[in-house]
């Protein structure tokens, strides 16, 4: 495959997905930081009633399964602003590891992704 460099219309096209992608993850953030941080205030309103096990388990179960959520989330964030970066400097679209251009198809329907499709098949099979 050849290294194309993309041109500013494609470039534009790109930096619109990848910021609507970076407005939807930071509003799901903020969203389970709200609902996963009120731990302090649902122990103040069962403090005068004994919770269930259960109950507490499925609570604990429930945040930590949001903070997961967030982190991967947070994840995804970074590698957003690392491809909004790259389209500034004009190096967006070409793969980390072999320098060739991503397909647009692969771009499209992951506009942060950092390999093209040949590298992150290799980088899976070694994992």
């Amino acid at each position: 495959m050849v290294q194309v460099k993309l041109d500013k219309k494609k470039l534009e096209h790109y930096k619109k997905l990848l910021l609507k992608l970076k407005e939807k993850f930071s509003h799901d953030i903020n969203n389970m930081s709200k609902n996963s941080g009120g731990q302090d205030s649902d122990i103040e309103e069962n403090a005068g009633h004994v919770q269930h096990m259960a109950d507490v388990a499925t609570d604990m179960y429930d945040r930590e399964f949001n903070l997961g959520l967030a982190s991967n989330e947070r994840e995804v964030l970074h590698k957003i602003e690392v491809a909004l970066k790259k389209i500034a400097d004009k190096s967006y679209g070409l793969c980390e590891d072999c320098k060739k251009s991503i397909a647009a198809a692969r771009l499209n329907a992951i506009p942060y992704v950092e390999t093209c499709l040949k590298c992150q098949e290799k980088l899976e099979s070694q994992k």
